[in-house]
């Protein structure tokens, strides 16, 4: 089942000091490597970004794309809305730019779950990864509602549309160690990727 994929790039990556899309790992900046799992679902790639950038200089996909965010300064919401409004696929995969391991099957399975829902994202005790999600375009209509009343967490949209939440026990079937939840943030973080990726060479 083909899928569209969003990239959320427009992140300022104040600890790291510099733009974490183009972070080398493993021969591959994150944002390669991130595309590079959401092109196994065979649909459109749309990259939003906060700022003009050379993202797709070595990205080999033809079904890519960069918009610009239409709401600059409003988050991560306002990635999400503006990847869902130039998506022409009903339910997309919405991810970050710096997830170096995303798992194809942990996110294929909540695509199969998608279907009868405006949102599908995991949940590890209490805290929720909405920036691993399947979301509906039946999401913009509550998404620009609270980005108008400046109200930017994405947890508030969970209670204003239909949600499932993807619990411990099914996201342990194809990630065990929680390793599609790693993303980039420090020197430290980057760091311990590379070690992982050695690790999972040997």
């Amino acid at each position: 089942m083909a899928i569209n994929g969003i990239v959320l790039v427009g992140g300022k990556g104040l600890r790291l000091r510099r733009d974490k899309a183009l972070e080398v790992v493993d021969d591959k900046s994150l944002l390669e490597r991130v595309v590079s799992t959401l092109n196994l679902f065979q649909g459109d790639i749309i990259i939003v970004t906060a700022q003009e950038q050379s993202l797709t200089h070595s990205i080999d996909y033809p079904k890519l794309r960069i918009v610009a965010d239409a709401y600059p300064g409003k988050g991560a919401l306002g990635g999400i809305y503006t990847g869902l409004m130039a998506s022409g696929s009903l339910h997309n995969i919405v991810v970050a730019c710096d997830m170096p391991f995303l798992s194809h099957d942990l996110l294929n399975y909540m695509v199969q779950l998608a279907p009868g829902y405006d949102v599908v994202v995991p949940r590890l005790g209490k805290m929720l990864e909405p920036l691993h999600a399947v979301y509906s375009r039946n999401c913009l209509t509550a998404i620009e509602s609270l980005l108008k009343q400046n109200s930017l967490s994405i947890t508030m949209l969970f209670s204003l549309v239909k949600a499932r939440y993807v619990g411990v026990e099914e996201i342990d079937r194809f990630d065990p160690r929680h390793l599609s939840f790693f993303n980039i943030n420090t020197e430290a973080d980057l760091k311990r990727a590379r070690e992982l990726i050695r690790e999972e060479s040997q």
